[in-house]
């Protein structure tokens, strides 16, 4: 690893540069800290060692399963995860979950009381998104419910409405549903029917306050990174809703790689990217951003990717500390926090 290193840096630039800029140097353990408080530990140090997302990612399915069969990018019926906002060119603002896959309400339903009619093959198509979802920014969660299905499992609603994905949605953006058969509508945050607003101020709903338009599937930027103490991890790092902030072990910095994808996202959502001038305390050194192979984009801290946790409830919890061995708070400088 000497000084002389940049001439090999300089030939490889090349082909990194297709996935991640300025990002160079460590590999998927270098970088860690010791937590403040002697009681931190590495919760489940070891566990999971076969498993590239930990023992307690989600439903433990193999890298088949998720979003869609071997061989099927389509949207699944795993865990929402963490919800979100997207804006899109077709629909105006939608939610989302975890993956930036778009949610759908259908007319057939009933919202008081909440009862689905989709079931059978219908459900094939449009797959039931399972009830325990979060709510991310921009969605109330006293919106969020559930209502128990035909088959005794239960399904996320929101304002009522039962909650699907649409098997034709592929990638994080994709709105492929907006008005099938006239009855299939996106999620817009408030429960209702998404729609693009029409020229000229008419439409179902006023135009979000943006500079500039943004693409089909682009994700909100959140309002900023932060530094928090803990007892037991010390100083580290906080997203703009004081969520903790993880990195993953297999993941790499030199190239820049994420290998956390399909059920691992409804767990451990990314970090989407984030303005400097909203980052407080922390170091700003190849602070750059991801783009993922899902169509997303993830915000790293000193080149590593950067998660928040889905059983991570409110501000100041941190229960993805240590999971399966592989998932850890980070510093303000970027390392992880971990037991020596």
């Amino acid at each position: 690893m000497g000084i002389k290193r940049g001439s090999t840096l300089a030939a490889v630039a090349a082909v990194v540069a297709l996935t991640a800029t300025a990002c160079g140097g460590g590999g998927s353990d270098a970088g860690s800290a010791k937590p403040a408080g002697a009681a931190a530990q590495a919760a489940g140090a070891g566990a999971g060692a076969d498993s590239s997302y930990g023992s307690d990612y989600g439903s433990g399915a193999g890298a088949g399963s998720g979003y869609g069969a071997a061989g099927d990018a389509g949207a699944g019926s795993g865990p929402a995860g963490q919800l979100a906002v997207a804006e899109t060119d077709k629909a105006g603002p939608v939610i989302t979950d975890s993956a930036g896959l778009t949610l759908y309400r259908f007319d057939k339903d009933t919202a008081e009381p909440p009862k689905s009619n989709c079931d059978g093959d219908c459900a094939k198509a449009w797959p039931p998104v399972p009830a325990g979802a979060g709510a991310a920014a921009g969605i109330d969660a006293k919106l969020l419910g559930e209502v128990v299905r035909s088959d005794g499992t239960k399904q996320l609603t929101v304002a009522g409405w039962p909650a699907y994905r649409y098997a034709k949605d592929t990638k994080a953006g994709d709105v492929n549903g907006q008005g099938v058969g006239g009855t299939w509508f996106a999620l817009a945050p408030d429960g209702k029917k998404a729609a693009k607003p029409a020229a000229g101020g008419g439409g179902a709903a006023p135009a979000p306050a943006t500079p500039e338009p943004k693409p089909e599937g682009a994700q909100p930027v959140q309002a900023g990174l932060s530094v928090a103490t803990n007892p037991k991890l010390g100083e580290h790092v906080v997203d703009g809703n004081g969520m903790t902030v993880y990195r993953f072990k297999p993941d790499s910095a030199w190239p820049m790689v994420s290998k956390c994808t399909g059920d691992c996202l409804a767990k451990w959502p990314v970090v989407p990217p984030v303005d400097k001038a909203n980052v407080k305390g922390i170091t700003l050194k190849n602070f750059s951003v991801l783009d993922r192979p899902d169509g997303r984009k993830q915000q790293s801290i000193d080149c590593w990717p950067v998660y928040t946790f889905a059983g991570d409830k409110k501000p100041g919890d941190a229960n993805g500390q240590g999971v399966g061995g592989q998932w850890y708070a980070i510093s303000p400088e970027g390392k992880l926090i971990t037991a020596s």
